[in-house]
């Protein structure tokens, strides 16, 4: 396979899912969870087949019955059940209100009930952005140290930037779907998630390492060819294989987990799944296409 002289094309596909991504970013948002925001995420589900159990009643209710000013009802249409993010709850106040719901809906099982401080989301989500950060940085640097004796025809420096670059696309892509998801099914992005996004950078940056350092053994291997194109494409081929197999190990691996796993882990698997599929992607089609790029700049 001639991938090097195809890179356009990849660099295409890459640059419309990029912008994809920014897009809905940017007109969805990330809905930040009560992990980061702090505040009360209640899941309720009717124990009988109960029709009056709908959105807009729940939202009536909450407004009405019990005065509540800030909260959000949205539906989980996978298992009929009912999400509701409001503010901070007592215990004393989560019977109360669980109580009326049972009187007004006859019949309430309540699937999940979480409720954090406004302190501690805050803490968690400065945490984990500082987390994302040093990851990418520590990588970089890592791979620019144990490319250094390659730095010629490119110089080593260069192995760590575009590994961030890769990085970034993958974690930017991942996060795009998230915002889809969050529009579409109301998902939230808390903890979880960004355990999700740390799992997509190391998986992606393994597959890298893969492919880099077989250029690295070829460029010291054959110090005296000077096509880098054709280095950087046979490269390619020798690891394309083991990259794909690794992937498509975990890629089922995930599958099974989204198909007869909790509920609760469905979208997190699935985030972590289209992560490792980009990331493979990126590895084989971006990375090492942008190291020749590179080394013209």
């Amino acid at each position: 396979m001639n991938i090097i002289a195809k890179k356009h094309i990849f660099l295409l596909i890459s640059g419309t899912l990029i912008a994809a991504s920014i897009g809905a970013i940017a007109v969805f948002g990330l809905k930040p969870g009560i992990d980061f925001t702090g505040g009360t995420l209640w899941q309720i589900k009717s124990t009988t087949d109960n029709r009056q159990l709908t959105t807009d009643n729940l939202r009536d209710f909450f407004e009405k019955d019990l005065m509540v000013k800030n909260f959000i009802v949205y539906s989980q249409e996978t298992n009929q059940s009912f999400l509701i993010r409001l503010g901070h709850l007592s215990e004393e106040e989560h019977q109360k209100y669980f109580e009326s719901l049972e009187i007004k809906f006859n019949g309430i099982e309540e699937l999940r009930y979480e409720a954090i401080g406004p302190a501690i989301g805050k803490e968690l989500r400065n945490k984990a952005f500082l987390a994302i950060i040093f990851v990418l940085l520590g990588i970089s640097l890592y791979v620019a140290y144990a490319f250094r004796k390659v730095s010629y025809p490119i110089k080593s420096w260069k192995y760590g930037i575009i590994t961030l670059l890769t990085l970034f696309h993958d974690v930017l892509i991942a996060a795009g779907f998230l915002a889809f998801l969050g529009y579409r099914l109301g998902i939230e992005l808390d903890t979880k998630f960004i355990v999700a996004m740390l799992v997509v950078m190391g998986f992606s940056v393994h597959d890298t390492i893969v492919v880099f350092d077989r250029i690295r053994e070829n460029l010291l291997k054959e110090s005296g060819r000077f096509d880098l194109s054709a280095i950087i494409n046979d490269s390619i081929n020798q690891t394309i294989a083991r990259s794909i197999n690794t992937s498509l190990t975990l890629v089922l691996v995930l599958l099974a987990l989204f198909f007869f796993g909790p509920f609760s882990l469905k979208y997190f698997v699935l985030v972590i799944m289209v992560g490792t599929i980009v990331g493979t992607y990126s590895s084989i089609f971006i990375a090492s296409p942008a190291l020749l790029i590179a080394k013209k700049k």
